[in-house]
């Protein structure tokens, strides 16, 4: 199984860093530091997670980013938020949150169902234009979706809600692996079953990271995400990309 893919540009470990949880404290900027120290080079926040503490803890930990770390983030989460002004507002508060010129990948968190998806994706097309953002992906979208944004500018990621127990994002994966695009699940630990602990005990594992371990080999193009606030958990989830899974095992775990 491999321990890498490419996103965007850059080669990176296939298990991230999720920070919706992350406040702006020092200890906080040295555990950022930390997980890029430990190998982690994903680490993914959005404008309103912890109210901007969470970007503003990544800028100060990681200005400017090590060669070869990603820091991804996202805009426009809510009804209305998709519209122009208040997207390319966020799109320049997260700049100066993360304290960067150019945004590795930026996502439109969500479809806004009050502005035409084309809309949307013109703006953050636009700051692509300029350098400020350099790739894009999309969040919780189906095929049809991430097709139509195709047309629009290039997709080199979708993140959508997606682990053992919900798989209702199936055909997004296997599209995404068809196409090339990386496809990375939020809420990956979630899941739970006798199926689960079997497995887990037979490896010597936690549950979780055989959660972990089930989404990589689900997928060549799979990036997880899980989120943490601690250093040892984080080198329990990296260490998910040890673990081999038996075809017995996966079809256990169906």
């Amino acid at each position: 199984m491999a321990r890498t893919l490419k996103l965007g540009d850059t080669e990176v470990s296939r298990i991230g860093l999720g920070t919706n949880r992350l406040r702006h404290t020092f200890t906080n900027v040295r555990f950022i530091q930390q997980v890029v120290e430990d190998g982690v080079n994903v680490i993914d926040t959005a404008h309103l997670y912890t109210s901007g503490d969470s970007e503003r803890t990544i800028g100060e930990a990681l200005s400017p980013p090590p060669e070869g770390c990603v820091i991804e983030t996202k805009g426009g989460f809510s009804a209305g938020q998709g519209r122009p002004d208040v997207l390319s507002e966020q799109i320049e508060q997260s700049l100066r949150s993360l304290r960067t010129d150019a945004i590795e990948l930026y996502y439109l968190h969500r479809v806004d169902p009050e502005t035409p998806l084309e809309t949307s994706l013109g703006v953050i097309d636009e700051y692509r234009g300029r350098g400020q953002i350099r790739h894009v992906g999309l969040s919780e979208v189906g095929v049809e979706e991430i097709e139509r944004a195709r047309e629009v500018l290039p997709v080199a990621a979708v993140q959508n809600r997606f682990n053992l127990s919900e798989r209702r994002w199936d055909d997004v994966v296997d599209y995404c692996e068809r196409e090339g695009i990386v496809f990375v699940p939020f809420f990956p630990l979630a899941g739970d079953s006798a199926a689960l602990e079997d497995v887990a005990e037979a490896h010597d594992a936690t549950p979780s990271q055989i959660a972990l371990a089930w989404l990589l080999h689900r997928s060549p193009v799979m990036l997880p995400i899980p989120g943490s606030l601690s250093i040892d958990h984080v080198r329990e989830n990296v260490a998910a990309l040890d673990i081999e899974l038996g075809d017995d095992e996966l079809e256990a775990l169906g």
